[in-house]
């Protein structure tokens, strides 16, 4: 990470890093060879994903079978320490990558909005006069 604020960097950016440390788990020659993968067999380059995220877990899906869920855990532990949020890990029900990734996206917003919120008042605030 680059140590930039979170609530500086838009939430596509974040994806994108964590899909290349989740995959990056795997070994960099993997991770090479995933992408190399999902762009021959699949037309999805890498810079493409945040913003076709569906064709991303199908091609994973395709790729690496039930192994898939083990990726999308990885990319998903990576994306919430990224934006600050808390991954909570419900074993009884079956993982969701797109629900998780629809609530992370949720959680930036909310981060973002509060951020903003914030520097709204602080600049409204009156200046003291002397």
């Amino acid at each position: 990470m680059t140590g930039l604020p979170v609530l500086d960097r838009d939430f596509e950016s974040f994806l994108l890093e964590a899909v290349d440390d989740g995959l990056s788990s795997l070994g960099e020659s993997s991770k090479q060879t995933i992408y190399y993968h999902l762009e021959k067999s699949f037309n999805l380059r890498r810079e493409d994903i945040p913003t076709r995220i569906n064709a991303f877990t199908q091609a994973i899906e395709n790729i690496f079978g039930v192994g898939a869920n083990f990726v999308e855990v990885l990319i998903m532990k990576k994306l919430y320490d990224k934006i600050g949020g808390v991954l909570i890990w419900n074993e009884s029900e079956r993982f969701g990558f797109m629900e998780y990734l629809t609530k992370a996206q949720r959680t930036f917003n909310e981060k973002n909005t509060i951020r903003t919120v914030n520097e709204l008042m602080e600049s409204d605030e009156p200046e003291a006069s002397v």
